[in-house]
């Protein structure tokens, strides 16, 4: 018996583990797309609703819908993407910083690729926030017009509030998104199930032909009607995104046994009452309950709402410290808001950037119907480029050929490229706006990178080899030169981005400062293509001479760079020292804007103001602030 229990008791735990994870996975990944049934329907039959709207084209509008779930969600993310991890960590920049370590070709275009993605998911953060939290404020009006002056305000309140406890973290909540949304779920397919008897004929729809038959028969109203039934699969980057923290199982479980049949079953009813109740197209989500529900459900509605808002906000601190890492952002500050999930950050900058935005946009759109015109290419764009880099995936990667890889994805290609069309088509309606926040933060992450590039490459030029350095400073101490600096205990630790050349860190100390420390420790710190770097390899010692060491500290993309913390490794390696006693310099760049000289088009000045608002070095690495010393110098750029 007691054999038993011991057996059984690690089965039970990782039960207990992934049960935890399928209803996480449940809150956090499928918040936003479960909140797509509010809006999508009712948008999508808004073209068609002046001339009356036909049956055919109920029908073909949920059909298409369905199916757009189906290809686009099923076999693209969950069987597919959710596969292609770079060491458990999905996403756009998670994948492009797999094909990165594989030194291609086409990589030009793959980081290209990659920033445009990046750029449009903090887009699509911006306005999933504003449009999902209005949609669900406004079925108050349903049950008291007079409510109708005041979802402007509360929505506005209810992000205050949700930007205000990003600080303390989503821990504290967190064990309840997973039960409300899945209450959210059932609500949602309750109300599809008591009103799909309303007209039988709605299950047509699950015949893909009646989608066929509505692109090639509804005319230019069902082209500009692709690009709000691409609604539906909104908040599915947030499936590969957040892969790292919850796994593949728990997502596709979650998907197939609750997310896609609540969402068919919805959208099915829906359909159903439109057929049977024409009227019911000003708000068909909500009539589909009745009345004594109403209001539980849009309490309800907005919880799920602000659930899918934290999902977004949470996917854009986590794409900004993957893009922090990879080098094209500044270094920003990073607070960690819990001990045991290193997913659960927080990022300030980003956080305030994101709250001014869907601020702007609540009240700028006014309500959620003007806000869905700029809803959609953000979404259909991020997605056509993570199709564009699973293509070069599927090659260098899994090892697919050309042909084959061509065959596998063409048909997606081809499906995403046609709503990001459609799309395209709200431009001058509002769909300027993602359109804009992305090339606005395409050029930032564009400028940081050529800038930052740039400057490694002007510094390089007057560089001195570190054998050279020593060679010549050890022999001018042994001599006794009067030239030669004077020794004194302690150690000094010099932080450097190019480990074989002199730290001009070091040349400053000696030039000005005219001493030297028993221990000097040249450090360079990597960042690694992957999420997770072991202990074990954190750290590499190179004895260079009597009075100086190379030390190589390495982060994965996903780590916290602590310094402080990792030198603690290196006493397991023979290295004593006492953090206490020991001296960090620091090299402080004053950069000087020189036009026509570096960088084009005026960039200077935007590569000098982001290089302000990074965090210190020392903060962003976590050294012992009272032991930092920086020596700062003039950079022309």
């Amino acid at each position: 018996m007691t054999a038993s229990n011991a057996a059984g008791s690690p089965v039970q735990s990782e039960r207990r583990k992934f049960f935890s994870l399928l209803l996480g996975s449940i809150g956090v990944v499928y918040g936003d797309i479960g909140t797509s049934p509010l809006y999508a329907f009712r948008e999508s039959l808004r073209p068609f609703a002046a001339n009356g709207i036909q049956p055919d084209h109920v029908i073909g509008l949920i059909s298409l819908m369905i199916w757009t779930l189906t290809v686009i969600v099923t076999f693209k993310y969950v069987l597919f993407l959710l596969r292609a991890d770079n060491d458990g960590e999905g996403g756009t920049l998670s994948l492009l910083a797999l094909l990165m370590k594989k030194n291609l070709r086409s990589m030009p275009v793959l980081f290209f690729a990659g920033l445009v993605g990046a750029a449009l998911f903090i887009g699509d953060a911006m306005i999933t926030p504003a449009l999902s939290v209005m949609s669900a404020l406004e079925g108050m009006k349903l049950v008291t017009p007079a409510f109708s002056d005041y979802v402007l305000p509360l929505s506005a309140v209810i992000m205050v509030v949700l930007f205000a406890v990003q600080s303390k973290g989503s821990a504290a909540v967190a064990k309840f998104f997973g039960p409300i949304t899945v209450a959210w779920f059932l609500a949602m397919a309750w109300g599809g199930l008591i009103h799909i008897g309303d007209d039988w004929t709605i299950l047509a729809a699950l015949n893909p032909g009646k989608a066929l038959w509505f692109i090639t028969h509804a005319g230019w109203a069902g082209v500009i009607v692709l690009g709000a039934v691409f609604l539906t699969v909104t908040g599915a980057e947030a499936l590969y995104a957040d892969l790292g923290h919850f796994g593949r199982k728990p997502i596709s479980v979650a998907w197939f046994i609750l997310v896609f049949p609540a969402l068919a079953l919805n959208y099915l009813g829906q359909g159903a009452l439109v057929l049977s109740h024409p009227t019911a197209i000003d708000n068909p989500f909500y009539l589909l309950y009745p009345d004594w529900a109403l209001l539980p459900i849009v309490i309800l509605a907005t919880m799920a709402t602000i659930i899918a808002s934290q999902a977004v906000i949470t996917g854009a601190f986590s794409l900004a410290r993957q893009a922090v890492h990879l080098g094209f952002l500044p270094r920003l500050m990073i607070k960690f808001t819990s001990e045991t999930n290193t997913g659960q950050i927080y990022v300030p900058a980003v956080n305030m950037i994101l709250f001014i935005g869907v601020i702007v946009l609540i009240f700028s759109f006014g309500d959620s119907e003007s806000l869905a015109t700029a809803y959609g290419i953000s979404v259909t764009g991020a997605m056509v480029v993570t199709t564009l880099m699973s293509f070069q995936f599927l090659r260098s990667v899994w090892g697919f050929s050309s042909f084959r890889a061509t065959v596998l994805l063409l048909p997606l290609m081809v499906i995403e490229s046609v709503f990001l069309g459609a799309n395209l088509l709200k431009v001058h309606d509002g769909g300027w706006v993602p359109l804009a926040l992305a090339i606005v933060i395409m050029m930032i992450m564009w400028t940081w990178t050529k800038g930052s590039k740039y400057l490694r490459d002007k510094i390089a030029r007057n560089d001195i080899p570190i054998h050279t350095f020593i060679d010549s400073l050890e022999s001018s101490i042994d001599r006794q030169s009067e030239s030669a600096p004077v020794v004194v205990p302690g150690t000094a630790v010099f932080l450097t981005s190019v480990p074989d050349k002199t730290p001009a860190v070091l040349l400053h100390n000696l030039k000005h400062n005219h001493v030297l420390h028993d221990q000097n420790v040249i450090l360079t710190i990597w960042t690694q293509d992957k999420p997770y770097v072991p202990d074990a390899d954190r750290v590499e010692m190179i004895r260079l001479s009597k009075r100086f060491i190379r030390l190589d500290i390495t982060f994965g993309f996903m780590d916290e760079p602590n310094v402080a913390r990792a030198l603690t490794l290196c006493k397991k390696k023979g290295f004593k020292f006492e953090i206490m006693q020991t001296s960090f310099y620091l090299g402080r760049r004053n950069l000087i804007a020189m036009p026509g000289k570096g960088l084009p088009w005026g960039q200077e000045h935007l590569y000098i103001a982001l290089a302000d608002f990074g965090i210190d070095p020392s903060r962003y690495f976590k050294l012992p602030p009272n032991r930092v010393v920086e020596l700062g110098e003039q950079v022309a750029i």
